[in-house]
């Protein structure tokens, strides 16, 4: 299977695959820790200092590498998110932003957790990062179209591409730009970008799936699994010509071939 066909099996079915996410005893171990103790928590201070709770949130968020920084998290949830120059604002990736306002001490102080909302919101995200990582121990190519399905749409600069690492290596490879263009000043970076996208694009869901289908193409043409070969092998057409790769039915119909048959 390649990046795209797997990519559109997930999503097509995603309610499924979540489910099976959920029933891996380390994610529902981790949950219902989570889910049982996050409501006990009454300040920022508290929260950093449960690995726990900390752990799972960050997870959550897709800032799982950076649970180590916990001098620095504590700053961004003492700032909050209300004021301009807050640190979640000024930090290139989104997802500082996001942390900080579904935590937001700042303003909500000890009530902050109590709310059942940002529970299902985090733990629903905890459950699509855990899907993201199962499959990208398969596929890297994956795990990235399925970040870049879940956070794309909230970005609102070019700024905030060039500051995830993942999302900025969906549109490079989506687009065909090289990844020696990130030695460049960040502002012609950000400048190229806008030229090339339109940000409103991925809040489009249509349009969003078929810049993710795109990337998936390339992603298996660059790492030797390209679409146009299952497209041969099955003798269906391509839409390569306006960037929207095979249809997901076609693939899919493919995927679920029995190969037998070509033996």
């Amino acid at each position: 299977m390649t990046t795209l066909s797997t990519y559109l099996s997930i999503t097509n079915n995603m309610s499924r695959w979540l489910a099976t996410t959920q029933q891996s005893p380390a994610v529902s171990v981790a949950t219902k820790y989570f889910e049982d103790n996050i409501g006990k928590v009454t300040s920022a201070n508290e929260f950093v200092s449960n690995p726990r709770l900390f752990d799972y949130a960050m997870t959550a968020f897709g800032l799982g590498d950076m649970t180590y920084a916990q001098g620095l998290m504590k700053q961004v949830l003492a700032q909050g998110v209300n004021k301009s120059n807050a640190l979640a604002n000024t930090l290139p990736n989104p997802a500082y932003h996001a942390f900080a306002a579904a935590f937001d001490f700042a303003d909500d102080g000890s009530s902050t957790t109590a709310s059942p909302s940002l529970v299902t919101d985090v733990v629903n995200r905890y459950y699509e990062n855990s899907l993201q990582t199962t499959e990208g121990q398969q596929d890297p190519g994956v795990q990235l179209a399925l970040y870049f399905q879940q956070n794309a749409p909230s970005v609102t600069s070019m700024y905030g591409i060039l500051g995830d690492q993942n999302l900025l290596m969906v549109v490079q490879t989506a687009l065909g730009i090289s990844p020696l263009t990130s030695e460049e000043p960040i502002d012609t970076q950000a400048q190229a970008l806008s030229r090339e996208i339109n940000l409103s694009d991925f809040q489009n869901p249509t349009k969003l799936q078929a810049f993710i289908e795109r990337f998936a193409a390339n992603y298996d043409s660059n790492n030797g699994t390209s679409a146009s070969t299952v497209a041969t092998l099955f003798n269906l057409p391509t839409a390569a010509a306006n960037g929207g790769g095979i249809s997901s039915t076609l693939l899919l119909q493919a995927q679920n071939t029995n190969f037998s048959i070509l033996l």
